[in-house]
């Protein structure tokens, strides 16, 4: 059956979610009961999201809660309140006994306030509903807004089998067990202990005997994407949080830095392409419309300095028009150029891999840029003189193309450092901002060099 579960979630299909559909509005509970087990949690979210709102809910209402708590989870955001909506506080409250605290936390967090209070005092578990509201407490980008409550931790005063004993009854309430953390009488995090040790040691031995004192760990209020970044460097699975004074609180698992990495990879994606917010392709006119526009207009802005600057060099046109026709081909190597340069930066700085002073990176990538720069110019050179059979042209555009992408190189390297040290993410310079600058700037270059060379 296992290995049935397994193919069975890549047979998701059209046909499927139509017999689904058919089911549900014959009200065929017992075959759609039947047919909705094989399926692992997240198809059956997957199919929830592709039929009507009426049709998810008569789901979800038929399966039981220890499904239908995960399915909540793989939901579409919009889909998933829509159908929290139509359950009542003591049905969501259910549904939130099932789950973990970091995830019934977060469910809890995308609920009206006035619902809110009322969901968690209709949860039967007192102490879940309290580990819940104490993480609720906590920023959603801090390392106490990312942890979840359910952990395994053993005392040092412990012998090997009391604590046996205590990781038994601690795991009925942990779906996988990572580590096993090591506290003092005080509850402070002091080590972690191998389970390869537990099961060597004599069982009149005591945990202080074998635990292993060196232990990685996170502040409670530590960045989300720090964590992620210590995640990443050390190769854990999971990690414990502590707070000021140490004392462990809850665990940060793999799963959860993975959301993290994927919620700030779709960020970063959407600010390189200019969109101010986190939006989605079905959200309204509206919200999409207020995420792009204020790049358009910079980009609109951008087009106007463009004409005022050509327009400036009306003379230069008049007397060689060839000028004119290599323009989009200075603004576009330009804009190409500084996204290339930024998007390194960008993605260095994100893995944390950009390391030095300023000033040697810029002067990296000005060696870089000008011998990008040359080599493209000797081409275009080439092209120029043989179309036109003018060198003086030909050398004026080809030492633009050097020029401008020199400046574009450093411009696109200087501005994410400029804004990471400022504290605002350089996502932001690898879409329209340097595009636009960089056109403006090329352009401006181009029509400089170009009249000083031909004597204009």
């Amino acid at each position: 059956m296992e290995e049935n579960n397994e193919n069975i979630q890549f047979k998701i299909s059209q046909e499927l979610i139509e017999q689904v559909a058919q089911l549900v509005d014959a009200r065929s509970d017992d075959d759609l009961s039947n047919l909705l087990n094989e399926f692992h949690h997240a198809d059956i979210a997957e199919i929830l999201d592709e039929i009507n709102l009426e049709q998810a809910t008569y789901i979800f209402k038929l399966l039981d809660s220890d499904k239908t708590s995960e399915i909540l989870l793989e939901l579409d955001d919009d889909n998933r309140e829509k159908i929290l909506a139509t359950l009542s506080v003591k049905e969501i409250a259910e549904e939130l006994e099932e789950l973990d605290t970091d995830d019934a936390a977060d469910i809890i967090s995308e609920l009206p306030e006035a619902r809110k209070e009322h969901v968690i005092a209709e949860i039967l578990d007192v102490e879940h509903a309290a580990d819940i509201q104490e993480l609720l407490t906590y920023d959603e980008d801090s390392a106490g807004g990312l942890m979840a409550k359910e952990l395994v931790k053993v005392n040092e005063n412990w012998t090997i089998n009391k604590c046996v004993k205590e990781m038994r009854a601690q795991a009925e309430d942990v779906t996988r067990v990572h580590s096993i953390y090591v506290v003092d009488n005080d509850g402070k995090l002091i080590g972690r202990l191998s389970l390869k040790d537990l099961l060597i040691a004599s069982t009149k031995a005591h945990i202080s005997d074998v635990y292993i004192p060196k232990v990685d760990y996170v502040d409670v209020h530590e960045d989300v994407e720090e964590v992620a970044k210590i995640m990443q460097k050390y190769d854990l699975e999971a990690i414990p949080v502590v707070d000021a004074n140490k004392t462990l609180l809850g665990r940060i698992t793999i799963d959860d830095i993975v959301d993290v990495i994927k919620e700030e990879a779709e960020k970063d994606y959407q600010l390189a392409a200019g969109i101010t917010q986190d939006v989605e392709a079905d959200d309204s006119i509206i919200q999409l419309t207020r995420a792009r526009l204020p790049w358009l207009f910079l980009g609109l802005v951008g087009g106007v300095g463009a004409f005022l600057i050509m327009e400036g060099f009306q003379g230069v046109f008049a007397k060689y028009k060839e000028l004119f026709f290599f323009t989009p081909l200075i603004a576009a190597m330009a804009g190409n150029v500084g996204v290339q340069s930024s998007a390194i930066i960008v993605q260095g700085l994100a893995n944390d891999d950009v390391k030095g002073s300023v000033n040697k990176r810029l002067i990296k990538e000005m060696f870089l840029a000008a011998l990008n720069g040359i080599i493209l110019a000797l081409f275009l050179f080439l092209f120029v003189w043989i179309y036109n059979q003018d060198y003086k042209i030909a050398l004026a555009i080809s030492v633009s193309l050097v020029a401008v992408i020199i400046i574009a190189g450093l411009i696109g390297t200087f501005i994410p450092l400029f804004l990471d040290k400022r504290g605002i993410d350089p996502a932001i310079a690898t879409g329209p901002f340097i595009t636009t600058s960089n056109d403006i700037f090329g352009i401006l270059i181009y029509f400089w060099i170009a009249k000083l060379i031909l004597n204009i």
